[in-house]
């Protein structure tokens, strides 16, 4: 098995006026090629932490974190740029461009590494399609429901081919009905297409879709395990 992402003794420590707070504990972590890790914890975990420490948006206080392999700390600005390009994010308030059609939006990190127009409209439209929104790629955000919203993020996410995707929350904005659709979606993003996917997520029910569940309470790992059956 290939290792996409690791962590070891990994800590990020926050100052609070002159109070430290220790936001990650230690945590060690590996995750494989092919897998759905889902990261289940309350609101004060240290889950978007730790997803900001995989995504390469911030720098441990200590420890490791290894993308593919690359140690992120000892990469430059310029590095870390070329690095975050091919991790996929997704946000849990989609964070799309009201202006922008769906199309364009999932056009947008292919034109920031130079896709040529026609090649870049082309692979939109795939990913649109590939997300279940074919017929409706030139609508914008404001005229899409929510669970669409993030259908678009998640093409976005994709459009330039990342190693893996990192969700945060993705379902924590939709209702439950639309929330359950979506993450057969990203099931079949994870089994059908091979996407790596971590997602981290307060919601219990969630975790049936995934490979791996991990429990993480007060900045660590409290219980790994593998999930035998996705249902």
């Amino acid at each position: 098995m290939v290792t996409v992402l690791e962590t070891s003794d990994l800590e990020k420590i926050y100052m609070m006026g002159n109070v430290s707070v220790h936001a990650l504990c230690g945590v060690n972590l590996t995750v494989e090629e092919g897998e759905f890790v889902c990261i289940l914890g309350p609101s004060g975990s240290g889950k978007s932490t730790l997803l900001n420490m995989l995504g390469a948006l911030d720098i441990p206080s200590h420890g490791l974190v290894k993308i593919g392999k690359q140690d992120v700390r000892t990469l430059n600005d310029y590095e870390l740029a070329v690095l975050r390009r091919k991790i996929g994010i997704v946000f849990q308030f989609f964070n799309l461009i009201d202006r922008l059609n769906a199309l364009e939006n999932v056009e947008l990190p292919l034109s920031i590494v130079n896709i040529k127009g026609s090649e870049r409209k082309e692979r939109a439209k795939s990913l649109l399609e590939l997300v279940g929104l074919k017929d409706r790629i030139l609508h914008n955000p404001s005229q899409l429901s929510g669970g669409e919203r993030q259908r678009v993020a998640i093409a976005r996410a994709l459009a330039n081919n990342p190693d893996f995707l990192l969700m945060d929350e993705p379902t924590g904005n939709i209702d439950s009905k639309t929330a359950d659709e979506l993450m057969n979606l990203i099931e079949d993003l994870n089994k059908k297409q091979g996407i790596t996917i971590v997602m981290v997520t307060h919601d219990q029910s969630m975790t049936k879709y995934a490979t791996r569940v991990i429990n993480l309470l007060d900045g660590q790992i409290k219980k790994t395990g593998e999930k035998i059956d996705a249902h």
